[in-house]
């Protein structure tokens, strides 16, 4: 049976759970006052232990760490998944979940160990900016897909064709799942890193990842978007927003709006 560390993080801050999203966690489960996030221990090294530290430090939470056996993760996921509502544009929820009314587009998520359920704000806000785009004909790269939400939704407002990539095997597993739950079929899915996508200009960009993986492929993702194609960020603290914004406007790209939550900004660009 496979041995776990569970984190108890005494906060439920969303600026918290995106900073440790970016590490090998499983599961984590969300309560009134606190969250226990779940990480193998064979994949926890000891450098990744100092960072998750000093991340929480620097932020000023407190926190426990312990070895546990192996869960029911999918029973806890559905304990405290609740469904999200971006205004009347997109409902995501589980496929246990009833859909709603008057909710333009209903996807159906089952993220299982992937990111992106539209919780976190940064994917809410993607969601959100990507109504204000016309997709329909469109040519989308959603770079770091995780659950292939955003990509599921660019399919679901005419986009065609999509291309998704994403570093993490359950990513692309997950993606590849989710777009068969929600009968769309025109998502091409790629494993590894931008490179594993075949080079091509497309119309919208979309990439929901963090400010380090963002600037480490401006260049490319400039290269990637056609002249006058769109360009959404997110996944930027609201502190390094003004940097992210910089390198990209070097990179031939217009400023057209942002939206701040919860500590997070998205950024929509415009090429030319």
């Amino acid at each position: 049976m496979d041995l776990y560390y569970s984190y108890y993080i005494k906060s439920t801050d969303e600026v918290v759970l995106g900073m440790l999203s970016q590490f090998d966690f499983e599961s984590f489960e969300e309560e009134d006052d606190h969250m226990i996030g779940y990480i193998k221990a064979a994949v926890l090294t000891p450098e990744m232990t100092d960072e998750i530290k000093s991340i929480l430090n620097h932020l000023k939470v407190d926190f426990t760490a312990e070895k546990v056996e192996n869960q029911n993760w999918n029973a806890i996921w559905e304990a405290s998944f609740q469904p999200v509502i971006v205004e009347k544009f997109c409902l995501i929820r589980a496929d246990f979940h009833p859909a709603l009314d008057d909710i333009k587009y209903d996807l159906v998520i089952n993220p299982k160990m992937a990111f992106g359920t539209g919780h976190h704000a940064t994917t809410y806000m993607m969601i959100h900016q990507m109504e204000g785009i016309d997709f329909v004909g469109k040519a989308v790269f959603d770079f770091g897909c995780g659950t292939g939400i955003l990509a599921i939704l660019a399919s679901k407002l005419g986009a065609d064709p999509i291309d998704a990539v994403d570093i993490e095997t359950e990513s692309y597993d997950n993606t590849i799942e989710n777009a068969a739950i929600n009968d769309v079929s025109n998502i091409t899915t790629y494993c590894g890193d931008i490179d594993a996508v075949p080079s091509m200009a497309y119309d919208i960009i979309l990439a929901n990842i963090n400010r380090n993986i963002l600037l480490k492929y401006a260049e490319d993702l400039a290269i990637r978007t056609k002249y006058d194609g769109h360009l959404l960020l997110s996944g930027i603290l609201l502190d390094d927003a003004a940097q992210v914004i910089a390198a990209f406007e070097d990179q031939g790209f217009k400023h057209i709006r942002s939206m701040d939550r919860e500590g997070w900004k998205c950024i929509v660009f415009k090429k030319g």
